[in-house]
């Protein structure tokens, strides 16, 4: 076989195709690393034990201060949401999460934040009135933030604390994928550039 077989259009796009899953390979290593160093930077606000304000700005403000230690005072709070979740020794049952309404200071003084006030192995919320609220605060799928109780409040259990550690890093494994792709067209391709090759030239009545 000389350059001269090869046909020149299946062959390029089969190159260019192969670039492609490489450089998004190479991208998901480039977000493994970024993914590595958040958790290393979250896993350092956990060991800073001085309090911040909650966050009620913004994305971003949350994003700066989450799995830090935060208090607020919670002047009325809304029905409860329960939610499944596990309990500081890590059996399973239910969080409890209030929206509180809070004072935290200019620009605008009526704000709020999402409490989780603790564990149980029942559905049913407690009742709870709101005030002092300490804990952690860590991601939450509503609002910007919430704000994990530490201790718990009304009578309930402690709930897991937020671990950055939980947070999905599958981009490794995405790029391992993305490289085998690349190897395996480039296989595929050429098995069978050297079937059709083959066919080729004994058409043609010659031998290889």
């Amino acid at each position: 076989m000389t350059w001269r077989d090869v046909p020149v259009l299946p062959t390029i796009v089969v190159l260019a195709a192969v670039a492609t899953m490489i450089a998004l390979g190479v991208w998901q290593l480039g977000r493994a690393d970024e993914k590595n160093a958040l958790v290393a930077r979250y896993e350092a606000a956990i060991a800073d034990t001085e309090l911040v304000t909650f966050p009620v700005a913004s994305q971003s403000a949350a994003e700066s201060v989450l799995y830090r230690q935060s208090r607020i005072d919670c002047a009325f709070s809304s029905q409860p949401r329960s939610v499944a979740g596990r309990s500081e020794s890590g059996r399973s049952g239910y969080v409890h999460i209030f929206l509180c309404g809070i004072n935290n200071g200019p620009p605008s003084a009526d704000r709020t934040a999402y409490v989780q006030i603790g564990w149980s192995e029942s559905p049913n919320a407690p009742a709870w009135q709101g005030g002092e609220v300490r804990g952690r605060i860590a991601p939450n799928r509503e609002g910007f933030a919430k704000l994990v109780a530490d201790p718990p409040l009304a009578g309930l259990e402690p709930s897991a604390q937020p671990d950055p550690n939980d947070i999905p890093n599958n981009h490794l494994a995405y790029a391992g994928q993305w490289f085998l792709f690349a190897l395996t067209a480039l296989l595929i391709y050429g098995f069978a550039l050297r079937s059709k090759l083959r066919a080729k030239r004994k058409g043609a009545g010659g031998q290889e």
